[in-house]
Parts: structure tokens; sequence; C-alpha cells
């Protein structure tokens, strides 16, 4: 046989260089099993799970999946969110208790991952004894530590519904830069952060009521006392520059103690000795990681859980999170841990955001889909797929583009690798009763195959799965040329050539096997029928062991091509299911304002604007600059509409209104020379909307 067996050992990783966590793996030999934890962000546990949440779930299950076939002992954990005035009010308004609400959720989060091959070894919830056990003793350990301070503050309280009002139930007018319809926290518009008390006409999102000033004693975990802790914990590397780059920046604006209390009334847990207290939603969700791996280790009974978060473990804990809510996780989770006695984690993977054909995604428009409603008409391999051809080590958005999405799925899993399969096992199960050669035809070609496995493993362990995927597809390419180049159709016509067909053929379904093993973390779907046509399982450490002289079952379709129809219907369907929350309403439509005269509207001076150009802000994820011309003078403008437009480019061109004569405001990225106009819903409902002037208006004409 003509085959030297392939050390694959040379080429596997050998440097720490190649981690993204080198302290954690300081004083291992690869050959050393390592001991992971890796956790989700919690879903908030009052809606469904969409496109966008699968974003970081695939990405953290792939990079799961990954350190499994290598045989390391990972443990994957998640939970619900499920304290908050969020909840509290829903639960009241379906007129059930918070427990049957959260409940509900729970169960079509956990069917929604499923759905998706989430591959959790617990799936938990923040309401749960874990949670409560492991909360207590996390702030009874910093109040005993001295971090637990009280503090009389004043806070807005809706006179209607008996409440304190979170920040985020407020809205009002930006005291700053006077924007209307401003949460009670910061200014969308000018980045402007503030107390709700600030906002001018503030109002109840609860009740439309206007609140009242009330005081409250409050508890604070003084979080300035970490600082130091904190930014050593920076310069360990261990954080992406850019989460770095923005902590440093909370440091230099400086630390503040951090409110953990919330009054009654609240869905939560009471604080220990304060009758009407309760822990703000944000202290217990981050200890539900470590309420979810409890309850794990309780039910297996052979994983010790001290192991993962005492303050000597050696172990390592990973999180991946969405970049909304870095601040939690970078500053008060690594705080509390560190003031509790507990480990801090070996890293933060921080990711972006999801758009949809370039814009958010938009419930009118039938791109804010759900995750069961996608899965009704495509496999959950195609978004796994199209996500991690699209991911990277950094915190960039990516977009869901819809005909890419269909082009790249078909061009390369369909066209690519499951075509390699069928072209070559139709002449094995015809001609050779599915029997493989005894030998590898093409032994060099094999071991180039083989030889990018360290190459792949180093994209995988980075977090480089668009990098991955270009080495796997490029590939796909070369097996594609060699089947091409020998063109078995033509042999198979040829008299006394059947050891060769079968020789090209089993060659081509090796390297097939090698693509496949490479691909499974990521299509784990399409890999498992690929192990029943193989009769083989799909192993990293056999990637150097041919199918030789091996028997492989009867060749079945082993994935379906997408057609447009099918994004087509999908989209059709999210329109509809959400058709009722985008009808106008007097819920959903904002109030008429107090009327002015007509005197008071003549002040407003509105232009038509041309904008010329359209760009992000640096050091903003709200803001886009933007270069007006209005007919006698160009203006700069920065707008809070990025969220909305997040190509800004698919802005220069196009026609805009803006209040020409508002007075120029001084910003931090520079001078701001006025206000576009845009239209959005009540709580943001139905998207953010620039406003456009019918075709034939020019810049500098006047609206009146």
């Amino acid at each position: 046989m003509f085959f030297h067996y392939i050390n694959l050992a040379k080429y596997t990783i050998n440097s720490l260089n190649q981690y993204p966590n080198q302290q954690a793996l300081k004083g291992k030999k690869m050959t050393d099993k390592r001991r992971i934890l890796v956790t989700c962000a919690l879903p908030y546990a009052n809606g469904s799970i969409h496109l966008g949440h699968m974003l970081e779930h695939i990405q953290a299950d792939v990079w799961v999946r990954y350190q499994r076939m290598r045989g390391q002992e990972i443990y994957f954990i998640c939970a619900d969110d499920a304290h908050g005035t969020p909840i509290m009010l829903k639960a009241e308004q379906m007129g059930i208790s918070p427990e049957q609400l959260i409940a509900k959720v729970k169960e079509e989060h956990q069917h929604d991952f499923a759905g998706f091959n989430i591959s959790f070894d617990n799936y938990h919830s923040t309401h749960s004894p874990e949670n409560r056990a492991l909360s207590e003793l996390i702030y009874g350990r910093l109040k005993a530590n001295g971090y637990i301070k009280t503090k009389v503050i004043s806070q807005l309280f809706d006179p209607e519904k008996q409440m304190f009002l979170p920040d985020r139930f407020v809205k009002g007018t930006c005291p700053v830069c006077k924007s209307p319809d401003q949460y009670g926290d910061n200014c969308e518009v000018c980045s402007a952060t503030y107390s709700p008390i600030d906002l001018i006409n503030p109002r109840s999102v609860v009740s439309g009521a206007t609140p009242v000033i009330k005081e409250s004693e409050h508890y604070f975990f003084d979080l300035p006392e970490f600082k130091s802790m904190l930014q050593e914990w920076i310069r360990s590397g261990s954080l992406q520059e850019q989460v770095a780059n923005k902590m440093q920046e909370w440091f230099e604006s400086g630390l503040q103690p951090w409110d953990i209390s919330r009054d009654a009334p609240y869905f939560g847990f009471e604080i220990p000795e304060a009758p009407g207290k309760y822990f703000y939603v944000w202290l217990d969700a981050p200890i539900g990681y470590m309420g979810s791996f409890k309850n794990y280790c309780d039910r297996v009974g052979n994983v010790n859980f001290d192991d993962f978060w005492h303050k000597t473990s050696n172990t390592e804990l990973y999180h991946f999170i969405g970049k909304d809510i870095v601040y939690f996780h970078s500053l008060f989770w690594p705080a509390m841990l560190d003031g509790s006695e507990h480990r801090k984690p070996t890293n933060i993977f921080v990711h972006g955001y999801v758009t949809v054909d370039g814009a958010k995604m938009s419930k009118s428009r039938g791109t804010f889909i759900q995750a069961n409603t996608y899965l009704k008409h495509l496999d959950p391999d195609c978004l796994r797929y199209y996500y991690a051809a699209k991911s990277s080590a950094t915190i960039d958005d990516i977009d869901l583009n819809l005909e890419d999405f269909v082009q790249r799925v078909n061009s390369d899993i369909v066209n690519k690798v499951v075509n390699l399969a069928s072209r070559c096992a139709g002449f094995i199960n015809k001609r050779f009763d599915g029997q493989l050669s005894s030998h590898i035809a093409e032994p060099k070609l094999y071991e180039q195959f083989v030889q990018k496995a360290a190459s792949i493993e180093n994209h995988f362990e980075n977090r480089e799965l668009g990098k991955a995927i270009r080495e796997i597809m490029a590939l796909a390419d070369e097996a594609n040329r060699y089947i091409d180049d020998k063109a078995p159709w033509v042999v198979a016509k040829q008299d006394g050539q059947e050891q060769q067909l079968q020789d090209i053929c089993s060659m081509g379904i090796n390297l097939f096997k090698i693509l496949m093993t490479y691909l499974k973390p990521i299509v784990p779907n399409l890999a498992e029928r690929t192990e029943v046509f193989l009769n083989a399982p799909l192993q990293w450490d056999e990637i150097n062991q041919p199918l030789i002289s091996h028997q492989v079952n009867k060749f079945k379709a082993l994935f379906t091509r997408i057609e447009m129809i099918n994004i087509e219907k999908l989209i059709e369907e999210t329109k509809t299911l959400l058709a009722p929350v985008e009808t106008p309403s007097n819920s959903d439509v904002e109030a008429i304002e107090p009327t002015i005269n007509f005197d008071d509207f003549a002040k407003v001076d509105l232009r038509v604007a041309l904008i010329k150009e359209a760009k992000f802000v640096d050091g903003s994820d709200k803001l886009l600059q933007l270069t007006l011309d209005i007919g006698s003078e160009i203006r700069n403008v920065f707008s809070g509409i990025r969220s909305a437009y997040p190509d800004p480019k698919c802005l220069e061109g196009k026609l805009t209104v803006m209040v020409a004569n508002l007075a120029p405001r001084k910003m931090r990225f520079g001078l701001s020379q006025g206000m576009v106009l845009c239209a959005s819903g009540k709580d943001d409902k139905g998207g953010l909307y620039l406003l456009s002037p019918d075709s034939g208006a020019k810049p500098g004409m006047k609206i009146s």
C-alpha cells in the first residue's frame, strides 16, 4: 500500500501565543486537558429569541463544539434573565403571575436554542434557589468587606402606578440638547448622560402620568474601590483591544458607586434584612452564570463547582456577550467577583450587532426574524454557516444580507462541499458496492489537506471563524479541481480502468471527510448526516487517518439548496406574525404634544438638505456625522441614527429635512450645526426613519 500516515502532531498548535489567554495556559503541556466553562449572555425572559440573539449563541456553540472535538473538559451553560420591572409589568398586562410568564418564556427559549443545535450542558433561570443563595452569599461578603454603602436618593415616582420608575421607564426632553422623547438615563441624539430627574417634561412610560420626586434609601456597591484591580485586569491582555480602550475611557471619566437596590413593587430577590428592597436585576443576572453551573454540578454530581469559581481556580472561564452589555461585564461583574472572593473571568468575548440587508432589524420590513419562524423554513446549519463565515474576533457588526446568504450557502456548502461527495459516491456505490480503495492515490494532496489543520485550529481557537472558513473553502476548491482534472465520468467509460476509477473517487471522498471534519463544529446537522454516509465518525485527531478499504453507505442527499422562495416566505410570515405590533393604535403612537400657536411654529426654520457625506463617529455607538448641503452653505450635523443606518454610505446623495436655525452645539466630537428630522414609534416601535422631501425638492428650500 503506497501511503504513509501523516504525523499530525507536528502540525498541531504548540505555542501559547495562539490561545486567547496565555495566562490561563501557562505551565500546561499541549497534551494536558484544559478545563473550561463557557457562558452566553442571559436572554431576557419577556420576549422571543430572534436572529440577533442567535449570533452570540452560534459563535459560542461553534467554539465549544471545537473544544469538545479536541478532547477538552468543557461545560457550556446559560439561563434566562428572569427578574426586573419589565417582566413584572408584562405579567400584569397578560393577567398572569411573573412566575408563569418566565416559565412559559423559558420553555420557548430552550426549544429555539435546541432547534439551532446550541449544545448547552445546562439551561436554567435566575429565578432559582441556586441563584438566590449565591446572590445573598456574594452580597453578604461584599457587605462584610465594607463594599456596600447606603444613601438616600431622590427618584421619579409614578403616582398612578405607585412605583419608582427605572431610568428606561421615563421619557422626556434631553436637558442638554433639548431633543424630545429621550430615555431617563441618556440621550440618543447627543449621547449626554444624566439623571432622570434632570429630564424636561418627564412622563412615565408605564402610565403616561407626570412623575413626582420622592426620596428612598438605596444600597450602593463601592465600584471606585476596585479601580486599581480593574486596570491591572485590563493590562493582563485578556480583553479585546476595543473593549480595553472603552474601559479606559470609563476610568478617565471616573467610576461611580453602583446602585444595586430597587424598591417594591419589584420582581426579584429581596435583599436580606432590608424589607421592601430588592436586588437590582443586574446584580443577580451575571450571578445567574454561577447559579446555572451550580444547578448542573448538583445534578450530575461529578463536577466540582468551586474548581471553576473559587478565587484560587486555575480553570478557564469565558463569557460570550454583545457590546451593549460590556459595561456591566467588564466593570461591575469582575469587581463583584473579586470583592466576594471569587475568581474573575479569563476573558470576555464581545461581538457586535446583527443588521439585515444593511439596516437595523425591522418588523415592518419583515426582517425582525424570530428564531422559531426561521426554523419553519430553513435548515439551522445555513444560518450557523453564514454567521461563522462573517465572524471575527472583533466587536464589529455583522450584516445578514439575505441574497448573499442564499448565494454563500448554496455556493459553499452545496456546490463545493456536498457536491464533492455526490460526484464520487455514485461511482463508489454503483460500481464498487460502497467499497473504497485500499490505498490513497494522491498522498501529497492528502497531506496538503492535513497540514492545514494547524492553521484552521488556530482560527477556531481565536474565534476567527471567517478565516477558518476561507481556508476550508480554498481546500474544497482544490478538491473539486482534482476531481475535474481526473474526470471520473470519462474514466468510467474506458475499459480496464476500474482501479483508477475507484482510486479517484475514494480520494475525493477522503478529501470530503477532511473538509467535513473541519466543518463539524459549524454545521452539526450536515456532519451527522455525513457520518451516516461515511459509516465513520468525524474526529479531529483522526484527520490524518484516511478511510482505506472502507465500506461507505448508500449516498443520500446531504443538504437542500436554499431557494429565494424560502426567504420570501420567511419574510412574509414575519410580517404577518408581527403585524399587530406595527398597527398604529393609541398605545403604540406618541400622544400629541400640547397645542402651540403659529408664531411658535414659525420660529423653526426647516430646510431641505442634501446629504453629501455620512460616516461613523469614532468613539460613539449612536452617532453618524452628516455633511449637509442646504443651498447657501455646508453644515456639519451629528445625529443619533447609527442604529438605523449601519451602512452610512447608503444615505449619501439623499435629501432630508433639517432644523437650520437651531443653536450650534459643541460636542466632544465637534460642532453640530443643526438637527435632522426623523420619525419613530412610541418606545422605538417601528424603527427610526430619516424624513425625506418629495422628488423635485432642492437643497436649501424652506419648508412651511
